[in-house]
């Protein structure tokens, strides 16, 4: 292994209570070590390594003959020290990693619980659930995991307002203190309240706002009205309403709207398939951008979502600048995650090709389209022919026979009429007002019949019904193939040994290796390829790895 320049040195070496050993023979090791710093030195029989000793780093120190030549140094790199110390100090966390929110549950209580208690912090996936369901699992939160931290998501449902409002006055009052927003094109009211809400001085004159927001968002100008304060307009009308003072408007107005903002790339879900290279460099500019021009005293912390799924790729994000990673994918085959055996067993068989765009249940009308799995199942296909149906007729009984057929038959396994009236009664508890409109509108009916469709089908995933598999709507991203690619031929591959702090303390310890090797590389060293794999390895082995400096 030869350095490019062999007469540039960074320092001298002192021995120290180990001789160094070869380079080729002992980098592995070296990098794997991430709580020890890493030498290399130029010894007379060539480059070598050592863990142990002290450096002066001083231009031309070697030559001047005080120790020997170091060539290159590497500080000590523990999982903890990865990502934004600020992002982590305001929400109390250890590990900049989240737990990204899935819908349904399906990042479960015990997965948040399990994510908290590990000093990362996970998001309880609210959107699909009514009120109710919502609260039981906060309530459970608070009482079999206090004191540890936690969030709730918010999803926007643009058909149905009061359901929001309903969640951020459930929010409030049960004193969650971190909210994550998804899929907003828009900030609304209820969010503008989420945040106002409480906002205080403290006595030494800091603003203190108690609900934390997290927006995570794929589109600049989206991204700019989330990271500018809370819109006027907003503002104004919920004085109006005597939900907010005066008081509490005026000083949120000089505060952002999101705390924190995560770039969501290309991930399972909602997403706009964004590239994570040109995402996060673009939204960590717009942030400074927006906050020089408010005078922010503290700027939002930026992360990253979507193709979090190697050492490698984890590495990528805080090496881009990410202040956090935001994981979903690879935790939805996890055995904490709130889903069925058969979700996980096809997760766990699935490749970055084996994704597809399909329309989306709650924003079906406007064309809005998450990504899937297609392996195993006909549901993207399926989606997207009653998109196409929808479309294109003005009712359902515009639709050419043969086809009405073919629906009732493979899709909804009744007549139309035995549909509209499951359909009619789901939406006459979550949001009656779209079957008034449906007895009026009869595109409408159709829509709420195909959106029927589409939102059990998650649900029949979620519960592994045997009868309906072909039917399973499973969000995922490509994130999952490059897992299962990592994890192959590892204790990992099975899906009944991923746990979701497992999975996620393999990404972080991997980062760190991965990080520390390209130090070494910026230093002019080459560094093989096969000296950076990190096998997946089991979490008592990680920690005795980390726990020594710790």
């Amino acid at each position: 292994m030869t350095h490019p320049n062999p007469s540039i040195n960074i320092g001298c070496w002192h021995a120290g209570e180990s001789p160094p050993e070869p380079f080729d023979a002992s980098v592995q090791a070296a990098l794997l070590n991430v709580t020890r710093p890493i030498y290399v030195i130029e010894h007379p029989h060539g480059l070598a390594v050592s863990q142990s000793g002290t450096a002066e780093l001083c231009e031309g120190a070697g030559a001047a003959g005080r120790g020997m030549p170091l060539r290159a140094f590497v500080p000590p790199l523990h999982p903890q020290g990865l990502g934004d110390c600020v992002f982590k100090t305001t929400h109390g966390l250890r590990y900049a990693y989240v737990a990204g929110e899935m819908a349904n549950g399906i990042t479960s209580v015990r997965m948040v619980a399990e994510a908290g208690r590990a000093g990362m912090v996970g998001f309880f996936g609210a959107g699909g659930l009514m009120v109710p369901e919502v609260e039981e699992a906060v309530a459970r939160l608070q009482i079999e995991a206090p004191k540890i931290p936690f969030g709730v998501n918010l999803i926007h449902s643009p058909g149905n307002p009061e359901l929001e409002m309903a969640l951020a006055e459930l929010f409030l009052r049960r004193s969650v203190r971190l909210v994550s927003a998804s899929a907003y094109v828009e900030p609304n009211l209820p969010l503008v309240y989420l945040r106002a809400k409480g906002i205080h001085r403290a006595i030494d004159g800091r603003i203190v706002c108690p609900t934390q927001l997290i927006a995570k968002v794929s589109r600049v100008e989206v991204a700019r009205k989330f990271l500018a304060p809370p819109a006027e307009k907003h503002l104004a009308r919920l004085v109006e309403l005597g939900r907010i003072s005066s008081e509490e408007a005026a000083l949120a107005a000089s505060v952002p709207l999101a705390a924190d903002l995560t770039a969501e790339a290309d991930s399972g879900g909602h997403t706009d398939n964004r590239p994570a290279l040109t995402l996060l460099p673009t939204m960590l500019a717009l942030r400074d951008e927006v906050s020089a021009r408010h005078a922010y005293v503290r700027p939002p912390c930026v992360g990253l979502a979507g193709g979090i799924a190697t050492p490698e790729s984890t590495a990528a994000a805080f090496a881009l600048g990410a202040a956090y990673v935001l994981t979903g994918s690879v935790n939805q085959c996890c055995v904490e995650a709130g889903t069925s055996e058969a979700v996980c067993a096809m997760l766990a068989e699935a490749g970055q090709a084996d994704v597809a765009m399909a329309p989306a249940a709650d924003m079906f009308e406007l064309g809005v389209k998450v990504q899937v799995l297609k392996r195993g199942t006909l549901f993207p296909y399926r989606a997207a022919k009653l998109y196409e149906l929808f479309t294109a007729h003005d009712s359902y009984d515009q639709i050419p026979v043969k086809q009405r057929e073919a629906l009732e038959r493979d899709f909804f396994r009744c007549s139309f009429d035995q549909a509209w009236e499951q359909t009619q009664r789901f939406f006459m508890q979550r949001d009656p007002k779209q079957v008034e409109r449906a007895r009026t509108d009869p595109k409408h009916k159709m829509a709420l019949v195909f959106r029927s469709y589409l939102g059990r089908s998650s649900n029949w995933a979620i519960q592994g019904e045997p009868t309906r598999r072909i039917d399973y709507q499973i969000w995922c991203g490509p994130a999952i193939g490059a897992f299962n690619q990592w994890a192959k031929g590892s204790f990992l591959e099975t899906p009944q040994n991923r746990r979701t702090v497992t999975v996620a303390m393999n990404l972080l310890y991997g980062a760190a290796v991965v990080t520390r090797a390209n130090w070494l590389r910026a230093q002019g060293l080459a560094v093989p390829g096969s000296a950076v794999s990190v096998r997946p390895l089991e979490l008592a082995e990680i920690r005795k790895r980390i726990d020594a400096s710790s």
